[in-house]
């Protein structure tokens, strides 16, 4: 006897305990920062099963104890009355009519995969319970039946019924809802949803008139119950952020539930608006576009539309999630170039950069509206997202310092060496996702942001990437003195430039972008028009828009300021951001410019204006173009010491651009006023200033001579500058005179394959040359 009992206490202690009874697959659930239901998807074994949910709603708990085991929290496992009573209906029908399971029994029996109903199965079963019930109370037993006992069709657990079901979660169902639930699964495949429902009307309401008489519902109660309809065919689960949910099984979540930062609310409203955008943007065959808002104080996304949700179409790739894909970044990379020459003190926000024709390495950079300015204030060149100056800037900055910024800020798509890119990483040379793109900009607006909230400190963790998973609790800040990487002064200089963000020459209506309250917003377009880029912050939000087609195909005004920008501003319409960032005076002073050159005004300029800028770009240089200009007394002509006397010299401060910077400059800026010619007695002294310079070649030049339709062969376009422009140029190759050009010095010549020399001559007798080279067709370019 003593024997048996030990074996008996062996055979409970070795079946299993509460953790170890279910091992299949579960349904991957996405959930709101809230807990709302935003997506699941299905078990990898073709059933709706979500992991098991620790609480089992109230109306529920009621509904399934009445009717399946109403002595369940007062046996130990087993009911032995409702044992004998089915042994006596078995043995009078002799047939298995009556199991008189307890729902921990039945636990058990959906655990073992419903093994054949027969006397020594019964036993396993009442063994098991009796593990079962000394490794779990009530609650959890009730919650392992909840989530796993079948529900018909591929329906398992209260969880993927309810919302198959009914649309919403079980503790959001009425007492009819949750008195159905409670009967199906005595009879799964008998009582389904849509079928027999004369046979689950009949249960569910005897299940109703039972509660009623034992006092949890009272009779209107009851009788409402009874007129709720029964479900009809199963119900699609909500499709909120089809992306996301895709996304979780990449980042490890598979089966999981995962509670995600992202606003239910704010996510309908996302997904409205990027499919009123997509209808506008399909009339220009551009199929993709994504959407990612995030919370600037903590990075969580509180939307997230990786692409339009039309899993049927195969052909454009709408199943791509845009948001983690690398894309081409067009402009979108400038300011934290623009930052970072602030930070180093290099420039000031009215330094002029150069604008003009330019051939770098081979590399020949082009704005978008391929046109030129001479030279731009570095703020307005990144407001209008000029390329030539950003590779003017980036030379300036260093683009092996650059690429290490870059991956320093959080590009994790930065995976090649600064010389794979080159300059060309400025404008789009290099590739990034959404993701990276936008987290970066929140992470700037972060620590501007927290710098007066923590009194002129650094918060070291405030540049970091994004998460769609809800941080739990108030991280306490690392501040430091430092910062870790842009001052705050830098951030409020950049995003200062970035509210005047214009592009006219591509959109008319740009300034039509507007918000209630301020947005430092920049755009971005991929050669070729492939993609399409708009991000924009506020002390609140982030958001950031790509628009463009999966396969790369590039369209016509396929352009960051015309197709995602105003979805941009829709978003930002909807977020409603309100007040704008405190400008950081500690870290800043105000410095004295030269008006027309924006540089920190130098000895010779007269008109100065004066800026706040960060402190660091004191040590800026001086103005370069303002020069002392020797005139003669009638103050026409310029002279030297060859030709008049010092002492009848006129000596003024001029504002003197280099000739092709001139060339540019002055057609777009009335205030420029040309240098006075030399006096026609006076020879040019070696000290003079150059008033000639080759626009196209540049020295060393490698180029080819075009192919015309026909086949034969065309001309390549030569271009010149000069202070006056109606002097005469006189062109040679190779010693050779060519042509001779007033007023538009311009010529077209189809030099021979191999190196040449241009030598220009202007009609005072100033000189310059060029050295390039013109490569035979099919030979490859150093």
């Amino acid at each position: 006897m003593l024997t048996a009992a030990c074996l008996l206490i062996l055979f409970v202690m070795v079946c299993p305990s509460k953790n170890q009874l279910f091992s299949d697959p579960c349904s991957t659930v996405l959930l709101d920062r809230d807990g709302e239901l935003m997506g699941a998807s299905i078990a990898d074994d073709g059933q709706w099963r979500f992991p098991q949910s620790r609480i089992v709603p109230y109306k529920f708990m009621i509904a399934i104890t009445q009717f399946e085991d109403q002595n369940f929290f007062l046996h130990s496992g087993v009911d032995y009355v409702s044992v004998v009573r089915a042994a006596y209906q078995n043995i009078a029908s002799m047939s298995i009519v009556s199991g008189g399971s307890t729902i921990t029994m039945q636990v058990v029996r959906i655990a073992r995969k419903n093994q054949p109903r027969n006397f020594f199965q019964k036993f396993i079963e009442i063994i098991w319970s009796f593990r079962l019930e000394l490794t779990a109370n009530k609650l959890e037993i009730l919650s392992l039946y909840a989530s796993n006992a079948p529900f018909g069709g591929n329906v398992v657990g209260l969880d993927a019924a309810a919302w198959r079901y009914y649309g919403r979660s079980p503790d959001k169902l009425s007492w009819g809802e949750a008195a159905t639930l409670a009967v199906l699964p005595n009879s799964p495949s008998l009582v389904h949803p849509g079928k027999n429902d004369k046979k689950l009307l009949e249960k569910r309401n005897r299940l109703l008139d039972k509660l009623f008489r034992k006092g949890f519902i009272d009779e209107s109660t009851c009788e409402l119950a009874k007129q709720e309809p029964l479900p009809g065919a199963p119900k699609p689960l909500p499709r909120l952020a089809p992306h996301l949910l895709d996304r979780l099984y990449a980042d490890g979540h598979r089966g999981e539930i995962v509670t995600s930062s992202v606003d239910k609310h704010i996510q309908e409203r996302l997904n409205e608006l990027a499919a009123y955008h997509h209808g506008r943007l399909k009339a220009n065959d551009i199929s993709n576009l994504a959407a990612l808002i995030l919370d600037t104080e903590t990075g969580e996304a509180l939307g997230y539309v990786g692409n339009i949700p039309d899993f049927e179409d195969d052909v454009h790739g709408c199943q791509v999630d845009i948001i983690t894909a690398s894309r081409s970044t067009g402009s979108i990379l400038k300011p934290f170039l623009y930052a970072a020459l602030l930070q180093d003190g290099k420039i000031l926000p009215t330094t002029l950069i150069p604008d003009i024709p330019s051939q770098i390495y081979g590399f020949k950079p082009e704005n978008y509206n391929k046109t030129y300015d001479g030279a731009v204030p570095a703020k307005r060149a990144l407001a209008r997202s000029l390329n030539i100056p950003a590779v003017f800037m980036l030379r300036m900055y260093g683009a092996d310092k650059f690429h290490f910024l870059l991956r320093k800020l959080g590009m994790s798509t930065i995976v090649y060496p600064a010389s794979h890119y080159g300059l060309a990483m400025i404008i789009g040379g290099a590739e990034g996702t959404l993701w990276d793109m936008t987290g970066i900009f929140a992470s700037m607006a972060r620590t501007l942001k927290h710098y007066p909230e923590y009194n002129g400190m650094y918060d070291r963790s405030d540049f970091h990437s994004p998460t769609y998973i809800v941080t739990s609790g108030k991280r306490k800040p690392e501040l430091t003195a430092t910062p870790s990487i842009f001052s705050a002064a830098a951030i409020w200089t950049t995003f200062n430039a970035m509210i005047e963000v214009s592009r006219p020459d591509e959109e008319r209506n740009w300034k039509y972008f507007s918000s209630s309250s301020p947005v430092a917003w920049k755009t971005g377009t991929s050669f070729g028009n492939r993609d399409g880029w708009a991000i924009g912050c506020t002390p609140q939000y982030t958001v950031g828009v790509w628009v463009g087609n999966a396969d790369g195909e590039g369209r016509p005004f396929l352009t960051g300021i015309s197709a995602a920008a105003p979805l941009l501003f829709d978003i930002f319409s909807v977020v409603k951001p309100r007040g704008w960032f405190s400008i950081p005076y500690d870290e800043m002073e105000r410095i004295p410019i030269c008006r027309y050159s924006g540089y920190k005004n130098g000895p010779n300029c007269e008109s100065i204006d004066t800026i706040w800028a960060l402190s660091q770009c004191a040590n800026s240089g001086l103005c370069p173009y303002h020069q002392i200009v020797h005139l003669d007394s009638t103050e026409k002509y310029r002279v030297n010491s060859e030709c008049e006397l010092v002492a009848n010299m006129k000596h003024k401060p001029w504002f003197v651009l280099p000739p092709v910077m001139e060339y540019y400059f002055r057609s777009k800026n009335s205030f420029y006023k040309m240098l006075p010619p030399l006096r026609e007695d006076c020879s040019r002294g070696g000290g003079d200033m150059s008033s000639l310079e080759i626009i196209y070649p540049k020295p060393g030049a490698k180029i080819y001579v075009p192919v015309e339709l026909d086949g034969t062969p065309g001309q390549s376009i030569f271009k010149a500058a000069h202070r006056a422009p109606e002097k005469e140029i006189f062109w040679h190759l190779d010693d050779e005179f060519v042509t001779v050009t007033t007023s538009l010095h311009s010529i077209s010549i189809r030099p021979p394959p191999g190196k040449h020399r241009l030598t220009l001559v202007d009609e005072d007798g100033e000189t310059i040359y060029v050295d390039f080279e013109v490569l035979e067709k099919g030979k490859k370019q150093n």
